[in-house]
């Protein structure tokens, strides 16, 4: 006799800081539901980050419903082992319905409405589903990385976990996002010969005025804009994060001092061939467009001070420590030395299991705020989702919250207004 399909009303999918934020909502107001997590909770904290890994928000951003940051110190950025410790705490707090080690495989409509959920412990059906798997499925590694000669070491950055895994000699880091430029400076303080393809990443600075950049423009109203109200909002879903570090208790990156410190900086990395690694002519335009994003923060900042008549201690201006002398096109990593090659050009997410109508042509989902046109599908945890944010501990709260209130009318449950909480 064949036994039927069990169903659960709420499926989430994902069972990181996004899924379990959704879950903790769900749970206050009763809405039955169900978390499934192909590894453990909160899997990419624990097992993808870098041994020195760090915030790069300080800690007082970290607002999960119901579990604010409670340390002792809001402004400093917790090490990855307590960041662990503060989601562990989160998921302790409110013990979630959650499945580890069970992954979703296929997500299908039914024809009576409804979807059909197939995992790796089984078949369920649902009323709605909510993913929250992140943006972060597949690491990007270029397809001329297979013509790298094989002497060569090549990871990507989410496998970097300290320095004494390469081989010994130098090291090439291609991309400047959060994570290669962390992870330069990582090398680097080992006394590793570094090298660096520089990419288009915009940088921020750290301390400005008295307080952290994020301070000042938390309070100017610029992390609550949302992306209907961005002037860019193409840029602003597109554009890699600005680069700086909470190492040390936070400092700027400015690649032109590492540059003056001994480290190699090239252009964007632009194919290889064995030993050889070729880089476009772009270096001084990338530096040069990454200080204008930095310039361009301050210049926020010093406006928001004139206008509220704030009491600041003044900076003295930007200025260039460094400039190449000229654009290096080419290196042949065999004549420098170069060992290990890592890839820190980002990842790409990936929804082929997902077959309901909320997909481009590109395979990337299209949503509202987290809500998709196919019924009951929903999104969270992406960076932009509805405002800066979103990605972040900052605004997962706020997006939550959200979800759960649409999740509620969806279902014909009226979810606990705000000022029940």
């Amino acid at each position: 006799m064949t036994q039927p399909v069990p169903h659960i009303p709420v499926v989430i999918i994902g069972g990181g800081q996004a899924g379990l934020s959704v879950s903790w909502y769900l749970t206050r107001d009763s809405i039955d539901h169900v978390v499934f997590e192909r590894h453990r909770r909160f899997h990419s904290w624990r097992v993808n980050r870098w041994d020195s890994f760090c915030l790069v928000t300080p800690n007082w951003q970290c607002r999960l419903p119901g579990w604010p940051y409670a340390g002792g110190d809001p402004n400093g950025f917790m090490l990855r082992d307590e960041i662990v410790d503060y989601l562990d705490g989160f998921s302790s707090s409110f013990d979630p319905p959650l499945r580890e080690g069970v992954a979703v495989t296929g997500v299908a409509p039914l024809p009576g409405g409804g979807y059909r959920v197939e995992t790796s412990a089984g078949i369920w059906t649902t009323g709605q589903v909510v993913v929250a798997t992140g943006g972060y499925d597949q690491p990007i590694v270029p397809p001329y990385a297979a013509a790298i000669d094989p002497a060569i070491t090549q990871i990507h950055s989410a496998h970097y976990r300290r320095p004494a895994q390469l081989p010994a000699g130098g090291a090439l880091i291609v991309g400047t996002g959060q994570s290669g430029v962390q992870i330069m400076e990582d090398l680097h303080r080992d006394g590793r010969d570094v090298h660096l393809a520089v990419g288009p990443a915009p940088r921020s600075p750290r301390k400005y005025r008295g307080r952290d950049a994020t301070d000042w423009l938390h309070d100017m109203g610029h992390y609550a804009i949302t992306i209907d109200r961005h002037p860019d909002p193409v840029k602003a879903v597109t554009q890699t994060n600005h680069y700086m570090s909470g190492r040390d208790g936070g400092k700027e990156i400015d690649l032109r001092r590492f540059a003056r410190d001994g480290v190699h900086l090239y252009g964007s990395m632009a194919g290889a061939d064995g030993t050889q690694i070729a880089f476009l002519p772009d270096l001084e335009k990338n530096l040069d467009d990454a200080d204008r994003s930095y310039c361009g923060i301050r210049d926020l900042i010093d406006g928001w001070i004139a206008a509220q008549g704030i009491d600041a201690p003044v900076e003295p201006p930007f200025r260039k420590v460094w400039r190449p002398e000229s654009e290096v096109t080419g290196i042949d990593c065999a004549a420098l030395g170069i060992t290990a090659i890592i890839w820190a050009i980002g990842f790409r997410p990936d929804y082929g299991w997902l077959q309901a109508d909320c997909l481009d042509a590109q395979g990337r989902p299209v949503y509202r705020r987290g809500v998709t046109a196919a019924p009951g599908v929903y999104f969270i945890g992406l960076g932009w989702l509805n405002t800066w944010g979103s990605g972040r501990f900052l605004g997962i709260d706020d997006d939550a919250r959200y979800l759960a209130e649409r999740i509620a009318e969806y279902a014909g449950v009226q979810a606990r207004p705000q000022a029940a909480e």
